[in-house]
């Protein structure tokens, strides 16, 4: 069964998602990758505000490609997920509710998950040109000199996507390979 849910996530939304759940996403999703993440928790620790709320957030890992005459966006596949670890709790923290990537997460980024309600997603990668079709609008929001790791506010229409961890820490990459052993 294919769950389609909105961005912003709602606490509500988030107890219903479980690591294997496959999801349409709708709604607000911004972009950033490590050195976005990096600016971030630095303006935190500073006391400055964010470019976006966390609250209810959605952070696609993602360097989209420059889009082609006639494209809202390039291709925009997910980048590796590892990379964002040594942020990604400090932002959990503060309201973020979901996280798009590839790959494993480290157990302090699951911790967080679970302490304060969060998912993590993963986009198919090697999918950009496809995944960037059902995206149907791209905004600047802060840090243009990032270049393709600005951040950036998309709105995603039936966005696809797999629930790889669930807020109760339940990592669909470990039960495949516990399966696979069996």
């Amino acid at each position: 069964m294919i769950k389609r849910i909105n961005a912003p996530i709602t606490e509500e939304t988030i107890q219903t998602l479980k690591a294997g759940d496959t999801v349409l996403l709708s709604g607000v999703v911004y972009t950033a990758r490590d050195a976005a993440h990096k600016r971030m928790c630095q303006a935190l620790e500073s006391g400055q505000k964010l470019p976006f709320s966390l609250e209810g957030a959605v952070i696609y890992y993602v360097g989209p490609t420059p889009a082609k005459p006639g494209q809202v966006i390039g291709s925009a596949g997910p980048t590796t997920s590892g990379r964002m670890d040594a942020y990604a709790p400090k932002l959990i923290e503060r309201g973020l509710k979901g996280m798009i990537g590839k790959g494993q997460r480290a157990k302090e980024v699951i911790d967080a998950m679970v302490a304060h309600g969060a998912v993590y997603f993963a986009a198919t990668g090697g999918a950009g040109a496809l995944l960037a079709s059902r995206i149907t609008r791209c905004e600047l929001v802060a840090w243009e000199d990032l270049g393709t790791e600005a951040v950036r506010k998309l709105e995603v229409v039936d966005f696809p996507l797999t629930v790889v961890i669930d807020r109760e820490g339940t990592n669909l990459y470990d039960m495949a390979a516990r399966d696979y052993q069996e």
